[in-house]
């Protein structure tokens, strides 16, 4: 099993930068790619952003591209989001998720676990 626990989730105002943290634990060897999804009120679960940290390969979401920035930390088993130039429509429950397949994917169900989430609100 492996456990996730993000955090770094909080209120900024529009403009503003917040990191998130996902910290693993368990048979983190277990998985390759890590991922970070959101879900906005009254919305869908949506991908956000993705890495294999081995193989040095990220990819994002449109909406994201140029304000985010996920980077891995294989030694201390974490995952990290960086997510400047925030806007209201970025506020949402964030979540970290883990894969045990080698292809870097945006889909959801293709990710084995996942975290219980860190709220981040932008005000404008």
């Amino acid at each position: 099993q492996v456990q996730l626990v993000e955090s770094g989730g909080g209120l900024v105002q529009a403009g503003g930068s917040l990191r998130l943290s996902c910290t693993t634990s368990g048979r983190t060897r277990s998985y390759s790619v890590m991922g970070w999804f959101r879900q906005a009120p009254g919305k869908e679960r949506e991908f956000v952003a993705a890495i294999m940290s081995s193989a040095g390969r990220t990819t994002y979401a449109d909406s994201v591209k140029g304000r985010f920035t996920i980077s891995g930390d294989s030694a201390k088993n974490t995952v990290l989001l960086q997510m400047n130039s925030l806007v209201p429509e970025d506020t949402a429950i964030y979540y970290c998720a883990a894969r045990r397949g080698d292809i870097i994917t945006t889909r959801q169900v293709s990710y084995d676990y996942w975290g219980q989430g860190t709220q981040v609100t932008v005000s404008s």
